[in-house]
């Protein structure tokens, strides 16, 4: 689809450069909210919401500047963005031995230490948070695993659980209700409201699940 840029209210812009997942298109969509001059921006997998003061500037300004970022193109700049600059490679300690991990390799075709393998050799982009905070969406799981979510959601997940769904895969930051298919747990807080940064992960992260 071609990008489209709409208001979104009187003070924000919806931003959508697609209408299906895929990881170019998020990291777009980052890189385009990383260099929003004219307020905060929030990425998705890819669409932005970006904000600006509508008194300090007028809402066709604003929209007038994102077009020009936009059709610039995901290349656009010269020098890395703020995001590949601080890019990190987190680690998450994981024990395969969730409630689902059976039922993941069965769907797959898999072995169980087959699908250990497939989910903790590939590093994952975390691409945008929501749902919970802290809770990162990260992708892509190797197709070969085959996880649709739970045809009725579990009414509690516990913290730390290490979870596959629809090609992505995702801790749990606290217990909650959830309907991705449960494969391990970490002891990694995922989000601590008392920490100055709370999310364990941010958006951009290169992340890598570690057997233990």
């Amino acid at each position: 689809m071609t990008p489209r840029v709409t208001a979104f209210g009187e003070s924000a812009l919806f931003v959508e450069l697609g209408d299906v997942f895929d990881e170019s298109l998020a990291a777009w969509a980052r890189a385009l909210a990383d260099r929003w001059p004219l307020g905060p921006a929030v990425p998705a997998y890819a669409s932005v919401m970006a904000s600006f003061d509508p008194e300090a500037t007028e809402p066709e300004i604003a929209e007038r500047q994102m077009r020009d970022l936009v059709e610039r193109g995901p290349t656009y700049g010269a020098g890395p963005s703020r995001e590949s600059i601080n890019a990190r490679v987190v680690d998450i300690p994981t024990r395969y031995n969730g409630d689902d991990l059976a039922d993941v390799a069965r769907l797959s075709q898999l072995t169980v230490p087959e699908l250990i393998t497939l989910h903790s050799e590939r590093e994952y982009a975390a691409i945008f948070l929501g749902f919970l905070p802290g809770f990162a969406y990260c992708g892509r799981l190797d197709p070969r695993i085959v996880a649709p979510r739970l045809e009725r959601p579990r009414e509690r997940v516990p913290a730390g659980a290490v979870a596959v769904a629809d090609g992505q895969t995702a801790v749990y930051p606290f217990a909650s209700p959830g309907g991705w298919r449960l494969i391990g747990v970490t002891d990694v807080v995922m989000f601590d409201p008392q920490a100055s940064e709370p999310a364990r992960l941010r958006a951009g992260d290169r992340v890598r699940f570690v057997p233990r």
